[in-house]
C-alpha cells in the first residue's frame, strides 16, 4: 500500500491506495489561515503536524496499515518556514498568497540574473522575497535562521528527521536553477544565504528518506517505510491526473486557479508571467498560468450575499452570453499575466437589474476571463495544449466549465467520480519510489463526460474578454 499526504491551505488530506491504485481509505483534517494585516497570510507549522497525527489516526481506524510501503508528499508551494539551529520554528509560515514582500520581490526582479537562472519572475508570493522581507523587518528572526523549508518539507523533516525537498516545489522559491535542477549558488548569495540554509534535493519519484521508527510504531506501520520526494501541489495533481506528457494539460478550479501544461524541455518565458517549473518526474518540466482567486472569488461573493457556492451555481440554466455586469477577480493581487500584487477586484456595470444570479454569473465569467489570460500567455510561449482535464471544486459546475470551454475553444474532459488531485498524485509518487518505476504509473482517469465549446456564443465571450482586459488597464491607471 502507498500513502499520499497533501498539505493544502485549508486542510491536510490523506489517501491510501493499493498496488492497483485502488482507493483503500482517505481522511482529512482542517487547517485555518490567519491574516494579521492586509496582504498577510500565515499558518502555524505545529498545526500541520497535529493534522498529520489526526489523519493517520483516522486512517488506522479504517484500514490495517501494516502493509504500507511508502509515503508521498504534496503541498502548497512557496511558503517560508524558518527554523533555528535546533530545528525549531522561528515564526508563523508565510503562505503562497502572502504578498507583503512585493517591494522586495520587485527589487530582486530588477536584477536580470534572477529571471535568467530561475526562469521566472520573482513574484511576491515566492519564497525568496519573503525571506528578504524577514531580513529587513524581523532582524532578530533573521539572525537565528539556519534553515528555510517549504511547508510539505517541514512535514517531511518531522517524518524522517532530515531536511529534504524536491525539484517541483523548489522551483517556486526563486533560488533554483530550474534548467539544471539544482540550487543556484549565485541566487542564494544574492539573498545572503548558502546551500547550508537549503534542504537536500531529490526528484519527486525518488526516495528522500525513511519514516522515523517512533512514528511508525505510534501509527501501527512497519519499520522501513520510505518517504518519496513528492511534489508541489500542482505537479502532484498533474501526476494524479496523468498530465505528464507534452500536449497534456489540466485546469484546476480550486482556491486559486491553475492552467498546467506538461513540457519535455525547459523553455522559460519569464516576461509572460508564466511559471516555468520542474515537473515531479526526472527530466521533465511544466508551465503554469496562475490566478490567485478562483473558487476563492466565488466563496467571497457567496459570503457577501449570505449564501454558499453550491446554491449560487446549481440553477443557472443554459449557458448565456456574458452579462452587462463585469467582475475583476483580483481580490489579493494577480500573477499571470499581470504580476500585480496591488491589483484589487471590482464590479463594473452594476444596474437595477443586477441581482444575485447576475452577480454569480459575473464572478464565474470574470474568473474564466482570467483563465483565458493564462491560456493566451501559455500559448504565447509556444506551449501546445492538445487535451484539457478539469479538476478542483469548481469543476463540479458544468455551467462554469461551459464558459471555459467556449472561451478557450477547447473541449474539457471531466473525470469520473474520484479524487485524482495532489494526495492521489503523491501516493503515485510513493509507488514509483518504492518500485523504481516511472511515468507509466501516471495514467489518466476515465472520463465521465466532456464539455464542448458553444460556437454560437464564442464571439460574445471573446468580446467580453476584450472588455475585461480593457477594464484592468483602465483601473490600473485610475486606482
Amino acid at each position: 500500500m502507498y500513502l499520499g499526504l497533501d498539505l493544502g491551505t485549508s486542510g491536510l488530506k490523506a489517501v491510501l491506495i493499493d498496488d492497483n491504485q485502488t482507493l483503500c481509505a482517505e481522511a482529512t483534517a482542517p487547517l485555518s489561515v490567519t491574516r494579521p494585516q492586509s496582504g498577510w497570510s500565515e499558518q502555524n507549522p505545529a498545526d500541520w503536524l497535529a493534522a498529520a497525527e489526526a489523519v493517520m489516526s483516522e486512517l488506522a481506524g479504517q484500514h490495517d496499515l501494516k502493509g504500507l510501503r511508502a509515503i508521498g508528499l504534496s503541498g502548497q508551494m512557496h511558503g517560508a518556514t524558518l527554523l533555528d539551529a535546533a530545528g525549531d520554528v522561528l515564526r508563523p509560515c508565510m503562505l503562497w498568497n502572502d504578498t507583503r514582500s512585493h517591494r522586495q520581490a520587485a527589487s530582486l526582479d530588477d536584477d536580470p540574473k534572477w529571471r535568467d537562472i530561475s526562469g521566472n519572475i520573482v513574484f511576491p508570493g515566492f519564497t525568496a522575497p519573503k525571506v528578504a522581507w524577514v531580513r529587513e523587518n524581523e532582524p532578530e528572526v533573521w539572525q537565528k535562521m539556519r534553515k528555510v523549508l517549504l511547508p510539505k518539507d517541514y512535514l517531511r523533516l518531522w517524518l524522517i528527521g532530515e531536511a529534504v525537498s524536491e525539484m517541483s516545489d523548489a522551483a517556486g522559491t526563486s533560488w533554483l536553477d530550474t534548467g539544471r535542477r539544482d540550487w543556484s549558488d549565485a541566487l542564494l548569495e544574492a539573498s545572503a544565504l548558502t546551500r547550508e540554509h537549503m534542504p537536500r534535493l531529490v526528484e519527486g519519484s525518488q526516495v528522500s528518506g525513511v519514516l522515523r521508527d517512533t512514528l511508525a510504531a505510534r501509527w501501527g506501520l512497519p519499520k522501513g517505510v520510505i518517504v518519496a520526494g513528492g511534489a508541489g501541489d500542482n505537479a502532484a495533481a498533474a501526476v494524479g491526473m496523468g498530465v505528464v506528457k507534452p500536449g497534456q494539460a489540466f485546469i484546476s478550479l480550486g482556491t486559486s486557479g491553475v492552467l498546467f501544461a506538461a513540457s519535455p524541455a525547459y523553455q522559460p518565458d519569464a516576461p509572460s508571467a508564466v511559471h516555468t517549473f520542474c515537473h515531479a518526474l526526472p527530466n521533465t518540466w511544466h508551465q503554469m498560468g496562475v490566478i490567485l482567486a478562483c473558487t476563492d472569488a466565488l466563496n467571497w461573493f457567496a459570503n457577501l450575499v449570505g449564501s454558499d457556492a453550491k446554491s449560487l451555481t446549481q440553477n443557472l440554466g443554459a449557458l448565456a452570453a456574458p452579462s452587462e455586469t463585469l467582475f475583476l477577480p483580483y481580490l489579493g493581487g494577480e500573477r499571470t499575466p499581470h504580476n500585480d500584487a496591488a491589483a484589487r477586484g471590482a464590479f463594473l456595470g452594476l444596474g437595477h437589474a443586477t441581482d444575485q444570479t447576475a452577480g454569480t454569473r459575473a464572478v464565474l465569467e470574470g474568473v474564466s476571463f482570467a483563465f483565458k489570460d493564462c491560456y493566451d500567455a501559455l500559448r504565447g510561449t509556444g506551449t501546445q495544449i492538445n487535451s484539457l482535464v478539469a479538476v478542483g471544486g469548481g469543476s463540479l459546475s458544468d455551467y462554469w466549465l461551459n464558459i471555459l470551454a467556449t472561451l478557450l475553444d477547447m473541449p474539457i474532459d471531466v473525470p469520473k467520480a474520484g479524487d485524482f488531485g495532489g494526495a492521489f498524485g503523491a501516493a503515485r509518487l510513493a509507488q514509483m519510489a518504492a518500485n523504481d518505476a516511472g511515468p507509466e504509473l501516471a495514467v489518466a482517469p476515465d472520463t465521465d463526460h466532456t464539455i464542448f465549446p458553444n460556437p454560437v456564443l464564442s464571439e460574445a465571450f471573446r468580446a467580453g474578454h476584450a472588455q475585461y482586459r480593457a477594464a484592468y488597464r483602465a483601473l490600473k491607471e485610475t486606482l
